[in-house]
């Protein structure tokens, strides 16, 4: 069956950044609006599946002020994860791929045969282009501190409150607002690297993510306080990874972690310049250790 059609969008002015185009934070805040009515199409609920284990999400192409988009989602029993589902987001005009988003979850092996047959008119192929490609779809430490993080090298880059805007229909904080809290926090982590404001602008350079996983720890709830700490963990010949640990400050209490990877980019030509060796090698020595 085809997938469904899960949102028609359209991109605002207000929703871009210093770069001219769509902040990731608004493509996230449509990848939870298609995973809603996902659901409501097809049934799929965290009472079937389990709470998902994580979100995978790959940026293919730029999307500016005025782009109209479309939103196809489906499930994918041979994607990466136990059960996967998978959202396409695609400008109208062209049909450009723009992102995509790879939920995965881990129902145990009969409820998986279960799903596979309730749910097999809302299946379809993997595609290529969703797979994740940069970072592990392995499980991750999720019971650290803020002060272990700070231990291996992350350093404090923001600090917001859970307002009613961030809650979803389910009474918790939604990706968008932790994409939103990361969008402020990740020019912070760059001003501890060579890439710092200045040596971005003296380039006519951008920052641009590329690829991001999500993995939700703990839920937020409405007037929780948290804090971003962020560090580096790596650099390859034209991009770098960096992790964001969201934590509820009262308790210090992990929330999330999202890993990064990302690019400068020609603001000219809008294309990736490869990293110059000594910013390779500072990002290298600073990266956080495991």
């Amino acid at each position: 069956m085809p997938a469904f059609e899960t949102l028609f969008s359209f991109v605002n002015c207000w929703e871009c950044d210093e770069n001219d185009h769509l902040n990731v934070q608004f493509y996230l805040a449509r990848f939870d609006e298609a995973d809603r009515q996902f659901r409501l199409l097809t049934g799929l609920s965290d009472a079937l599946a389990g709470v998902r284990r994580a979100r995978h999400v790959r940026y293919h192409a730029e999307l500016y002020s005025g782009d109209t988009l479309v939103m196809t989602s489906h499930i994918a029993f041979d994607g990466p994860y136990m059960l996967t589902v998978v959202h396409e987001l695609r400008r109208t005009i062209d049909g450009a791929l723009a992102a995509t988003a790879v939920d995965g979850y881990a129902p145990s092996d009969q409820m998986a045969r279960e799903l596979r047959k309730r749910f097999d008119d809302a299946a379809a192929p993997m595609p290529d282009a969703a797979l994740p490609r940069g970072l592990a779809t392995t499980p991750e430490a999720t019971s650290l501190t803020a002060r272990q993080v700070e231990a291996t090298g992350g350093a404090l880059t923001h600090r917001a409150t859970v307002l009613p805007r961030h809650i979803g229909p389910d009474g918790r904080a939604e990706d968008a607002f932790a994409l939103a809290c990361f969008s402020e926090a990740a020019p912070h982590l760059w001003n501890r690297t060579p890439m710092t404001e200045a040596w971005l602008e003296a380039r006519d350079l951008g920052r641009v993510a590329v690829e991001m996983k999500l993995v939700w720890t703990s839920p937020l709830k409405l007037g929780d306080t948290v804090m971003t700490l962020s560090g580096v963990t790596g650099a390859a010949a034209s991009t770098f990874s960096f992790r964001h640990y969201l934590f509820e400050a009262r308790a210090n209490r992990l929330a999330l972690i999202c890993d990064v990877v990302a690019l400068t980019m020609s603001l000219k030509t809008r294309r990736a310049v490869r990293l110059e060796d000594q910013v390779r090698g500072a990002i290298v020595k600073d990266a956080m250790k495991r």
